[in-house]
């Protein structure tokens, strides 16, 4: 049966954070699970599969960062990192460990819903991680030297290899191997991936970056597929010869 409503797990301990956001969700029209620990977050998703989760970094009995490192091992849901701190650690660490985009607290219902729909507009129709598939010819196939990224099965391959990938990182790879040789400013990237509505500085992409090297990279501290232009923002290279 096919969902009607988005359906938001919501993993949060803070009671009256918990009544403003299931409140302010309902009234755009999506389904609200509440999860109170890391465990139970965990246990929740197992049973529900939602469409997209609000993860607190600081939860009882299992972190939020733990939390997302167990999701990200079986599934690309997208996953909203919500921190009370701010702290630039915290959002890299948060980005590192797989989450899509994250939020401070306060932060206002408009944009949180902003970033959700943005968030699941890309989505796989499905994000559970499913068995290898046969080889495909689909023309919506990227294929530079070694990697090849799939757009219709939302799939990487490197080296013939499948590489998992989180929604952001496979936009963003899926930008650059779009347009090869071609410079994208930081504030583009931004732009096309996370969108309008997001305020916060290019480091997010920089993290991202730094993930994606490391997945599709023969040596990520000398990186030939993606190039950074100094001063400018980064490049995906299509003449480079692989060993």
């Amino acid at each position: 049966m096919s969902k009607t409503e988005t359906t938001v797990l919501v993993a949060e301990d803070e009671e009256s954070f918990i009544d403003a956001l299931t409140l302010g969700l309902v009234k755009e029209g999506m389904t609200v699970l509440v999860a109170r620990d890391g465990r139970e977050a965990i246990e929740v998703w197992k049973e529900s599969s939602p469409d997209v989760i609000l993860l607190d970094l600081m939860l009882p009995k299992l972190s939020g960062i733990d939390v997302c490192k167990e999701i990200r091992a079986q599934s690309q849901v997208p996953i909203i990192m919500v921190t009370a701190r701010g702290s630039e650690v915290d959002t890299v660490v948060g980005l590192e460990v797989g989450a899509d985009d994250y939020v401070v607290k306060p932060f206002s219902m408009r944009e949180l819903t902003a970033r959700i729909r943005a968030v699941l507009r890309r989505a796989p129709a499905n994000s559970e991680m499913q068995p290898e598939p046969a080889s495909t010819t689909s023309s919506e196939m990227l294929r530079i030297g070694s990697v090849t990224l799939d757009t219709a099965r939302h799939e990487l391959r490197v080296n013939d290899k499948p590489v998992p990938l989180p929604l952001k990182e496979f936009e963003l790879l899926e930008l650059l191997m779009s347009n090869p040789n071609r410079v994208m400013t930081r504030d583009m990237i931004v732009d096309r991936v996370w969108g309008p509505f997001h305020t916060s500085d290019t480091k997010t992409l920089d993290v991202h970056i730094k993930r994606l090297r490391s997945k599709i990279e023969p040596d990520p501290s000398n990186p030939a597929y993606i190039t950074t232009v100094r001063g400018l923002g980064y490049r995906f290279e299509s003449r480079t010869e692989r060993p």
